[in-house]
């Protein structure tokens, strides 16, 4: 196993994460990180290593705002409950590390890769051959390991073998900056993805946005 411990593996994809967004830098908690984002919709995360009920329940009830999200590691129907009806949960998400490996990335035909690295972060760019954008993804090494992030192809170019070939060129990327173990946040489309490159899950990933219209603390409406 790449983490001797999910929490770990947390600490490890808050710690890469945070880079690879321009986020602020993680504040450690008793109960895990708060992350400033800085965006409209998404203004700050709490994420959990602790998986219990106390911990949730606590964390949930401090932080309800509008614009506020937490993520925890266990099960899906357990934190909604603990979480209460004031937070919605996003799609269904898995926490996902590896041991990374190198290997040949030769860009499909008809096809053009272009990367550039910004504060720390490395960006791919596969390109059609009108100029179109075909598939992206980014990797944030952060010293022994490094965080995959934002990886997408276009409807128009999939079952190509791009997603196949933006981890790759990923994977390479962070191992010359010496990082030997990956991990990342996966959608349940992209999870096939990430398994048929080596990749496991290490813990359900549940995303919980505030709804203040949801809260019962809130009254009704005016």
């Amino acid at each position: 196993m790449p983490f001797s411990s999910v929490a770990d593996a947390v600490t490890a994809w808050v710690d890469g994460w945070a880079v690879s967004r321009g986020a602020a830098d993680p504040v450690a908690e008793p109960w895990g990180f708060t992350v400033h984002v800085g965006q409209v919709t998404h203004a700050t995360r709490h994420v959990l290593t602790a998986r219990d009920e106390v911990a949730v329940r606590k964390v949930a009830e401090a932080v309800g705002a509008p614009s506020v999200w937490l993520k925890v590691f266990a099960d899906p129907e357990r934190v909604r409950a603990w979480a209460g009806p004031a937070w919605r949960e996003d799609e269904p998400g898995f926490l996902m590390a590896t041991e990374l490996r190198g290997g040949a990335a030769a860009v499909p035909d008809g096809y053009t890769l272009t990367t550039w690295t910004r504060g720390g972060v490395v960006r791919a760019l596969v390109t059609a051959a009108d100029g179109s954008f075909a598939a992206r993804g980014q990797i944030a090494p952060t010293g022994r390991t490094a965080v995959v992030d934002q990886v997408e192809t276009s409807a128009a170019h999939r079952r190509r073998g791009l997603g196949s070939f933006i981890m790759r060129t990923l994977h390479n990327a962070a191992l010359d900056r010496g990082a030997t173990v990956g991990v990342l946040g996966a959608t349940t489309q992209g999870r096939a993805l990430y398994e048929s490159l080596g990749w496991r899950v290490q813990a359900p990933l549940v995303s919980l946005f505030f709804d203040a219209s949801a809260d019962p603390a809130a009254g009704p409406p005016a």
